[in-house]
């Protein structure tokens, strides 16, 4: 078990802790699920960091590093769902968690006819990831009841990542149009 494993396993085991943190009925729940949410985050970046450095990658953690990074991103903005409760804050959270399933299922459906590169992880890809973490900070430090200013300035981060998420999923989907509308895989 490698060192960068290590910390994608460790990533998902802080997802039931962000839960029942969150769900703490102190005060100081927003500000520790935001806590638990940036190691998380932070992990997510030095996993992939220790893998490339120390030549670490292995087939377990190329599997298990963006589910990780899926369920952590889908499971805060559940929660969140439940505090905002508004339109407002479903619109984004649905486009993020929408597109993590189309493009899961595209880059497995153009893995099988050995094309996954032209899906892989793309810079805008990162740019889009790191809005959406910090959106998700922001959002989760602050009680929104008591800290309007902070719920503005995470709904604003939060439609830029959504925003970024629809433009990098229209560019994984031009990359696979021509595969998507082959004849041959019709």
């Amino acid at each position: 078990m490698t060192l960068a494993n290590q910390l994608t396993l460790f990533r998902i085991i802080l997802i039931p802790l962000l839960v029942v943190v969150f769900y703490l009925p102190f005060e100081w729940s927003f500000p520790v699920s935001s806590i638990i949410f940036s190691i998380a985050a932070i992990t997510d970046w030095l996993d992939g960091y220790v893998a490339r450095k120390y030549d670490q990658s292995t087939p377990f953690g190329a599997f298990l590093d963006p589910v990780a990074d899926k369920l952590m991103v889908a499971v805060a903005l559940v929660l969140l769902v439940g505090v905002h409760g508004s339109a407002w804050f479903v619109i984004p959270a649905v486009i993020i968690v929408g597109r993590e399933i189309v493009i899961s299922a595209l880059r497995e459906w153009m893995a099988e006819l050995g094309k996954r590169a032209s899906v892989a992880v793309s810079y805008l890809g990162k740019i889009k990831t790191t809005a959406q973490m910090a959106a998700i900070i922001v959002l989760l430090a602050f009680d929104p009841a008591l800290y309007p200013t902070w719920m503005i300035i995470g709904y604003i981060t939060l439609y830029i990542a959504a925003g970024l998420t629809l433009w990098s999923m229209i560019i994984y989907l031009k990359a696979a149009w021509p595969e998507l509308m082959s004849k041959e895989h019709r």
